[in-house]
């Protein structure tokens, strides 16, 4: 008789999201597997992906927080991220993964309160894991530095397994809307309007070259959000930066495919999925230093050294010019990105379930 695996996948309410993407991806890859366990998924039910497999669901419900689903017939139950409001409780012969995105509450300066709000949650899902599975070295690196902060099982394992993304199977990509940027040379970044995501620097590059900037983001507000568009009026930037809201994934792949470059001058990231989707399409990559960006991007990318926007734009066009000038790095970006598959991940969560429940 197969075990019965228990996987939360409730930020599939948010399906923009980065781990919304992780969530899609770990159900394709295991759904797509012979696999020996019987899984149930914990999440909203009419957002869940097309499943291919044979799938149990438990519908997510907002009062499970208060009233707690019984667990009880789950051999293991994996937690899809640190910040998860459900299932941190187990009996003692359950076995529980949880997956370890970052401890960004630490470093991004956030108030003390706030702080000590993440860091209780963080305890109470990790606390009782057998296996904390890290997303990027970095932030195993991270957390082994900071875990005298939480108090964990002795035998607990740590590991890392890198996000798996569903690459697009479309060749044929095409955007309904048409936008005067399409044919101009137009850097591409993807992200939320948040400070820990940089992106007002790319906008004092801009002064110094004559590229359009496309800013994929979410319709959310924030302060950052409402200074960021002002500094667009300050500089006068008006025409040359582009806001898509609410942009479909065909969409998002066709801007990638277009562009004529990426640029990322994030400050914190616990992995980085935008880099490695642009240059699944072959893309010139440009990142920050920082957090988990340089194991993504390897050798492949191009870095900032600082945020001097003069320093930038010199970076930027002589990375361009090297772009250009070696006609094999589009494939070998190509192929770097195809180590971060949906179905490299998934097997390798499938290995560790199989471990703890040997």
């Amino acid at each position: 008789m197969k075990k019965n695996i228990l996987i939360d996948v409730e930020r599939l309410k948010y399906p923009k999201s980065g781990i919304a993407n992780v969530c899609t991806s770990l159900i394709k890859g295991l759904g797509n597997s012979l696999n020996e366990f019987q899984y149930t998924l914990y999440g909203p039910k009419k957002k869940l992906p097309f499943l291919k497999g044979n799938f149990k669901i438990v519908a997510w419900k907002f009062w499970q927080k208060k009233i707690k689903i019984h667990t009880s017939k789950y051999a293991l139950i994996h937690v899809t991220h640190q910040l998860s409001d459900y299932f941190h409780a187990k009996n003692k012969v359950q076995k529980k993964v949880v997956t370890l995105h970052d401890l960004n509450f630490l470093h991004d300066g956030s108030s003390a309160k706030k702080m000590m709000k993440s860091k209780k949650l963080v305890q109470k899902n990790i606390g009782n894991a057998d296996a904390i599975v890290c997303i990027s070295e970095f932030v195993k690196d991270n957390f082994i530095k900071n875990k005298h902060l939480f108090t964990l099982k002795k035998d607990v394992e740590i590991e890392v397994i890198y996000n798996g993304l569903i690459f697009p199977e479309k060749e044929n990509l095409s955007f309904e809307k048409r936008y005067d940027f399409l044919d101009k040379n137009f850097i591409l970044t993807i992200g939320v309007l948040f400070p820990k995501k940089n992106q007002h620097v790319l906008l004092e590059m801009l002064l110094h070259n004559d590229r359009d900037l496309v800013l994929i983001t979410s319709a959310a507000k924030s302060e950052y959000k409402e200074k960021f568009l002002e500094k667009i009026k300050t500089l006068r930037l008006e025409k040359r930066v582009h806001i898509l809201e609410n942009v479909s994934n065909d969409e998002k792949n066709f801007l990638l495919k277009n562009c004529e470059s990426y640029c990322h001058p994030s400050l914190a990231e616990g992995f980085g999925i935008p880099p490695v989707e642009a240059m699944y399409f072959g893309k010139p990559v440009f990142l920050s230093r920082f957090t988990s960006l340089p194991e993504i991007g390897g050798c492949l990318a191009f870095y900032f050294d600082d945020f001097d926007p003069e320093k930038m734009n010199a970076i930027y066009l002589k990375g361009i010019h090297q772009y250009k000038n070696d006609p094999e790095l589009p494939q070998k970006l190509h192929q770097h990105a195809l180590k971060f598959s949906y179905k490299k991940m998934s097997a390798s969560y499938e290995y560790l379930y199989k471990k703890l429940l040997s």
